[in-house]
């Protein structure tokens, strides 16, 4: 089977930041694209995505996806024991200075995510793509669903009204973290959205657009900032070359 064809939907995803090394992104990038994709999906995850932080250029962000907590365990289990990190994992650890950024999250609904967005994976040593992705993480207090609900019931039509659907909207995976060896950012309340374009024009067009769309001004997006702990991360990614995403 081709590794980028998916068995169902990643019921859990996780969203990966790294901080990295000052002028060390490209070095992990070709060698995160030329030993660490097949590796891991030979295991039982999907490797969804992988992009550089336009506005950071030493943070590294990335996406990959399990069936289910049972098969992130087995497969990070086997990932991080086996072969291909025992002989590549020590020069992928030196080029970070941080990899502790991480949100466990699920799609909504159930069965959603990025599904519709796989296609053949391109080849080692790819020309990284022309086109934008956009993510955006809201933070709410824990246990309060209130603005998940108007960024889910409000907000996202409002997006699709204006400019493309977004690939996925994802909100925290509450279950425990079985795989002590990798944390995750624990009583996180978060709503997260991606979003693909052509190119970064486009996405600020969408943006304009949404300002001016009456229900998204007057009433979601100052419900939303009415519910949330902070201002929402928004990143800007570049997809690497062999990126799904």
């Amino acid at each position: 089977m081709p590794h980028t064809e998916l068995v169902g939907p990643p019921a859990v995803i996780e969203l990966r930041q790294y901080t990295l090394r000052p002028r060390r992104r490209d070095e992990l990038i070709e060698l995160f694209d030329r030993e660490f994709i097949e590796s891991q999906e030979d295991v039982g995850m999907s490797v969804l995505g992988q992009f550089r932080d336009l506005d950071d250029p030493d943070r590294f962000v990335w996406l990959r996806g399990f069936r289910d907590m049972e098969t992130r365990h087995r497969a990070l289990t086997n990932f991080y024991g086996g072969p291909v990190w025992a002989e590549h994992g020590p020069q992928a650890n030196d080029t970070m200075i941080d990899s502790d950024d991480v949100l466990l999250l699920r799609p909504v609904p159930a069965g959603s995510g990025f599904t519709g967005s796989l296609s053949g994976r391109p080849p080692v040593s790819a020309t990284a793509p022309d086109r934008f992705v956009s993510a955006t993480v809201w933070s709410f207090p824990p246990g309060r669903q209130d603005g998940i609900a108007l960024i889910r019931d409000g907000f996202l039509p409002a997006l699709q009204e204006t400019g493309p659907a977004p690939l996925a909207f994802l909100t925290t995976e509450h279950a425990h973290n079985t795989f002590a060896g990798l944390p995750v950012r624990a009583d996180e309340n978060v709503a997260a959205i991606f979003t693909s374009y052509p190119d970064e024009s486009a996405h600020r067009r969408h943006l304009a657009d949404l300002q001016v769309h009456p229900l998204a001004r007057d009433e979601i997006l100052p419900g939303i900032e009415r519910e949330q702990t902070a201002a929402p991360q928004v990143l800007r990614l570049g997809p690497t070359g062999r990126s799904l995403i």
